[in-house]
């Protein structure tokens, strides 16, 4: 996950403050290192292999009792379990459509849990970023979404993305919280000065 300093979290928060001077909405960015640990996955995956490995074998010249094939479906599935758990191949396991399905659920739950939903006119928003997914979701409460369509968010969105996939991690989060601002200001521009949820960068690990 991307290891920020004080200093750029203090960027973050600034840049965010910044933002809300200028708009009715309230912003709230969250950065969850993954949605899910997935550990069904690996599991599964070396079950499966290990339940193949008898058959695999007995296709080979080699003369093999019961109990040799037993104990070779037994080592097969701890030492894949093993290898499949270290996160990088984890994370190759895990279909696409599942960890957008998990990193969506986790950003629906922040959007609750940062009472976002609970904000004067219903204006708050959520940057939800899922890194080790690359998953990215702005989400808008009713005061908000009526004015900006998906499409206006989803440029901004995939923006974002770009930079994960670069490990660019923090230029694309101020780029986005600033893109989000130039949004906000069109469309719920201040007309008070007001601060109900904090501006520091909530970090999910």
């Amino acid at each position: 996950m991307t290891l920020l300093n004080d200093a750029e979290l203090e960027t973050i928060a600034n840049s965010i403050a910044e933002v809300e001077r200028t708009t009715d909405a309230e912003l709230v960015m969250v950065l969850a290192r993954q949605a899910d640990n997935y550990l069904y996955i690996p599991t599964l995956y070396a079950a499966l292999v290990a339940l193949l490995a008898p058959l695999v074998l007995k296709l080979t010249p080699l003369w093999l009792t019961a109990e040799d094939l037993l104990l070779m479906q037994w080592i097969n599935f701890i030492v894949l379990a093993i290898v499949f758990r270290l996160p990088a191949v984890t994370m190759a396991l895990v279909p696409k459509h599942i960890k957008y399905w998990r990193a969506a659920n986790l950003a629906r739950r922040q959007f609750l849990e940062q009472n976002l939903h609970h904000t004067k006119g219903e204006t708050g928003v959520l940057i939800f970023i899922a890194e080790a997914e690359h998953y990215v979701e702005i989400i808008a409460d009713r005061g908000i979404s009526q004015h900006v369509s998906n499409p206006q968010w989803q440029g901004i969105v995939n923006e974002l993305i770009d930079h994960i996939k670069q490990r660019q991690t923090l230029q694309g989060m101020i780029g986005c919280i600033n893109a989000c601002g130039a949004l906000l200001q069109q469309y719920a521009p201040a007309t008070e000065q007001k601060n109900e949820l904090p501006n520091h960068l909530v970090v999910l690990e």
